[in-house]
């Protein structure tokens, strides 16, 4: 395009010429009335009539985008059918204009940037919004030097436009995933480009390279070169994360761009053996009655402010469900009592946040797990630490006790996608299981003790712990696997996950399904059957648990959980109650309906 200084658009007087683009041309322009400056991006295109409209369909969804880190969109507007926006002035560049290709970053900083992107592009996201360009010349440097995201699904703007000619997209397609090359974007490609430039920030260079056609096949096809190998910086946990947003298909990524970015930096924070501060705020045990929930009363316990105190990741409950352990960023695991509040034990040995927790059948013991990969074994009366498991090259995202409490089944998310099967008395090795093809989110062993049901990403294998030889897999699951429990005598399975549905399975008749709760609307966490294997209790992140009958799905009572998620549920022995402890500190108890039961 000739370059337009001096020119007006719209209500902007345009100073000088900041940039050229494939798609644009960006000038700093100055309000004819106001006198304040802005970016004004003016669209290389000729838009025809229904293409104008389109235009500023897309472009007031844009404008309506508010977040720290997202460039905001001031204006909009056709003149002489070409389209142009007015946004805010960021006076510091680029990304690329600070770091040139070729620079390779701390691991440190390149986690600081992809959780700044991945929260803006979580807003446009969650607006339906799909970036679609994602790549360094759209980070852009404010006043402050916070990052900023531009160009907010611009490109399928210009793409569409009849008069577009053949433009240089070199840039753009080193960062496009296959399916938003091949024409279908989705939120997950926005995510697979952000891997894209951790992995050029990492490296120095972009994982594939060569002509148009040549990196369109790369990135359909090969599997980008191995950081750690290279690179001494990068381990490889921080690797298989990266690799994982990077996967050719977009169900096989992370279930959103949140996920990701959390995931690396639980990741580095675990090798550099600091803690993350997990998003949900917990006080101290508080207990508040609430309409049809019947509530534990404490009058005794202090509490914290939000934010200042610790920060829930795990909850377990002991077998008898008279005491519950929680642990989170601060380290420390609490032993509370259920009905009192009171604290009972604390356990302070792990160097860094609290992921994971276990109670051992018969009572005695608690597995804890911590982002700095280790799995401790401790007394639930004394606190003493039996053994301590350093087995996994990841964060452990998995982690149960066999029935006779003297093994631990966990996965973690390394580069091999192993279940370890390891001795709680000595810490020592038993079996590696390395039948998954990712990484395992879920494990339960069968109440005989004789087989291990493990889920991952679409399917569940069923196998022998002795051995390690899989019986069978059940793939019911279209996507992450998040829980499964046996019934009582090891007939049925219910399993659950991110597809937001339960599933109820016989494994040992080859996975016959006989029924699936649709319920919730958000991923399950938690499914737990009754003692008397009749009723099937889930919790989800829609901030319910649901309580069904386990013969159909049927008869389900929906209850609220108290301004958080349930963080960990159980049935009391009569089969009639349901407990809950919650992020925010409370724990609630439900009674299944007499209508019900």
């Amino acid at each position: 395009m000739p370059d337009r200084s001096g020119q007006q658009i719209g209500h902007y007087h345009l100073t000088r010429l900041l940039g050229h683009g494939g798609f644009a041309d960006v000038y700093l322009g100055e309000h004819i009335y106001l006198g304040t400056c802005a970016a004004i991006k003016i669209l290389d295109t000729q838009l025809s009539p229904d293409e104008v409209e389109h235009f500023r369909q897309e472009a007031r969804l844009i404008a309506q985008l508010e977040h720290p880190h997202i460039v905001r969109v001031l204006d909009f507007g056709v003149e002489d059918n070409m389209p142009f926006l007015v946004m805010s002035y960021a006076p510091h560049g680029s990304l690329r204009q600070r770091y040139p290709k070729g620079t390779m970053l701390p691991p440190g900083l390149v986690v600081v940037f992809v959780k700044q992107i991945a929260s803006a592009l979580h807003v446009a996201h969650s607006a339906r919004l799909i970036h679609r360009d994602i790549k360094p010349e759209n980070i852009l440097l404010g006043r402050n030097d916070e990052i900023l995201l531009s160009d907010f699904g611009l490109a399928i703007v210009t793409q569409s436009s009849s008069h577009n000619q053949l433009r240089d997209v070199s840039g753009t397609i080193a960062y496009m995933a296959p399916e938003q090359a091949r024409g279908k974007p989705l939120p997950a490609s926005d995510q697979y480009a952000l891997a894209i430039m951790a992995y050029e920030w990492l490296s120095g260079k972009r994982p594939f390279n060569g002509t148009y056609e040549e990196v369109v096949v790369q990135h359909a096809f090969t599997r980008p070169s191995s950081l750690s190998q290279d690179l001494s910086s990068i381990t490889p946990a921080l690797e298989a994360v990266i690799m994982r947003a990077l996967e050719k298909e977009p169900h096989l990524r992370f279930s959103s761009v949140l996920d990701f970015a959390r995931t690396l930096e639980e990741t580095y924070l675990a090798e550099k053996n600091v803690t993350v501060l997990p998003s949900l705020p917990v006080s101290e045990l508080t207990l508040a009655p609430a309409p049809g929930m019947l509530l534990l009363q404490n009058e005794h316990s202090p509490t914290t402010e939000p934010g200042n105190g610790n920060v829930v990741y795990a909850v377990a409950w002991s077998p008898d469900k008279r005491r519950f352990a929680y642990g989170g960023r601060e380290r420390i695991i609490q032993v509370r009592g259920a009905t009192t509040g009171d604290s009972t034990l604390l356990y302070k040995e792990h160097m860094s946040s609290v992921t994971s927790i276990a109670w051992s059948p018969d009572g005695r013991w608690i597995a804890s797990a911590s982002l700095d990969r280790t799995i401790h074994i401790w007394n639930t009366s004394t606190g003493q630490c039996q053994a301590i498991y350093t087995g996994h090259a990841g964060m452990v995202l998995a982690l149960a006790w066999s029935p006779d409490s003297q093994y631990l089944a966990s996965a973690s998310n390394g580069p091999d996608n192993h279940v370890h099967i390891w001795n709680a008395s000595s810490g020592q090795l038993q079996l590696l299981y390395p039948g998954h093809s990712h990484w395992v989110r879920a494990i339960a062993w069968s109440p005989n003790g004789k087989a291990v049901a493990s889920g991952a990403w679409h399917d569940i294998h069923i196998w022998d712990c002795q051995q390690g030889k899989k019986h069978f897999s059940y793939r019911g699951h279209p996507s992450w696997v998040r829980a499964i429990h046996w019934s009582t005598h090891g007939t049925r399975i219910a399993s659950a996950g991110e597809d937001n549905t339960v599933q109820v399975w016989e494994p040992l008749n080859k996975g016959h399904q006989l029924c699936q709760y649709r319920g919730h609307s958000s991923w399950i966490c938690s499914v737990l059957w009754s003692p008397d294997s009749a009723w099937i209790a889930s919790a989800s992140k829609d901030q319910q648990v649901h309580i069904w009958d386990a013969s159909n799905a049927g008869n389900a009572s929906v209850h609220h959980v108290r301004s958080s998620s349930a963080y960990a549920i159980t049935w009391l022995a009569d089969s009639t109650h349901v407990v809950s402890a919650n992020g925010n500190g409370t724990v609630q108890v439900w009674q299944v309906k007499n209508d019900q039961h």
